[in-house]
């Protein structure tokens, strides 16, 4: 395929709708809705966890075709308490997604994810089967120890050592052995200095090592504090525990997903989710077509990727007739 004939985002858009949802808990998210009211139901799940969305996000649905939700996930982007850890886990999660679609009045919908958003759509999937039309993953992110490990132990870092280092840089190197635990010291304590710097250089390393080549827009997030600040913290809270999910535990659910049409598309190169994952999950949920793209490293913008991202959203826009309630 020449690069000419890869496809791109559809034409920037404007949310025809856009609220705060009061999901308990002290917690409002905020959620925009996008393309045409009463088309095909879909969420767009944003990564991090605590990346929040963005406008480009609006872009991956053909807005003539699709009602898309979108939404800030508990703690990040415009959702209040902004940075908050309290009452914030995956399941947590899961619920919030029941709310909205129950605020939508949609039976079912189509789940979109790429890398902690493709851990949540298969923590949802796998928990309401029957409100899943269909799921379009990417950068596929199971949160187990070896993922964490290979991310912040030893792996990326005999790919990127001078990006290694400058996350190691504020830990001392006592600490060094279990950075996860070292950082998450810095980002709940109580010194709002050590606090910004460990989230700059938490959120650093992983927006420099999440494209095949350089990524100026990447190099803006974590230099934006606020943003650093929540994408660190919350992502940081959820490695501690495991993302609430047992090792393993969304490979070893997969059999819930039969039934559901799917499409997994993953960067050969992706550094901060080895494709090995993608390879897994593929292998125990047969049914979904799998897309491993030469050329390619984790984010949703690299070209191929984008592609088969594009090409999936307008194979299922017309797949079956959206399903509404009465509400």
């Amino acid at each position: 395929m020449h690069q000419s004939e890869l496809r791109g985002l559809y034409p920037e858009i404007e949310p025809y709708a856009s609220g705060m949802l009061d999901v308990g808990d002290g917690h409002q998210l905020y959620y925009e809705r996008v393309g045409t009211p009463g088309a095909k139901p879909a969420i767009f799940l944003h990564g991090g966890p605590g990346g929040g969305f963005a406008a480009s996000h609006r872009r991956l649905f053909d807005p003539a075709r699709y009602d898309v939700l979108l939404f800030d996930q508990r703690g990040c982007g415009r959702s209040t308490p902004h940075a908050g850890l309290e009452d914030n886990t995956t399941w947590h999660l899961v619920a919030d997604m029941e709310r909205l679609r129950e605020l939508v009045g949609a039976e079912q919908w189509l789940v979109f994810g790429g890398s902690w958003g493709s851990t949540l759509g298969l923590a949802y999937a796998q928990t309401h089967p029957e409100r899943v039309s269909a799921l379009v993953l990417r950068g596929i992110f199971t949160v187990s120890r070896a993922e964490i490990d290979w991310f912040y132990r030893f792996g990326v870092s005999e790919v990127f050592p001078e990006k290694y280092a400058r996350l190691q840089a504020p830990i001392p190197e006592a600490e060094r052995g279990d950075l996860v635990a070292a950082y998450r010291r810095r980002l709940t304590g109580d010194d709002a200095a050590a606090q910004i710097e460990a989230a700059q250089a938490w959120t650093r390393w992983e927006c420099e090592t999440s494209t095949l080549l350089p990524n100026a827009a990447l190099d803006a997030l974590w230099r934006d504090e606020r943003y650093a600040l929540a994408f660190a913290r919350i992502e940081n809270h959820y490695f501690t525990h495991g993302a609430w999910l047992e090792d393993g535990q969304l490979l070893r659910d997969a059999g819930r997903l039969r039934g559901i049409p799917g499409v997994i598309v993953h960067g050969r190169y992706d550094l901060p989710c080895p494709a090995t994952y993608a390879y897994a999950l593929h292998s125990v949920w047969p049914e979904a077509e799998f897309h491993l793209i030469d050329g390619a490293g984790h984010a949703y913008s690299e070209p191929g990727i984008l592609d088969q991202l594009i090409r999936a959203t307008d194979r299922f826009a017309d797949a079956d007739a959206p399903v509404w309630t009465d509400i």
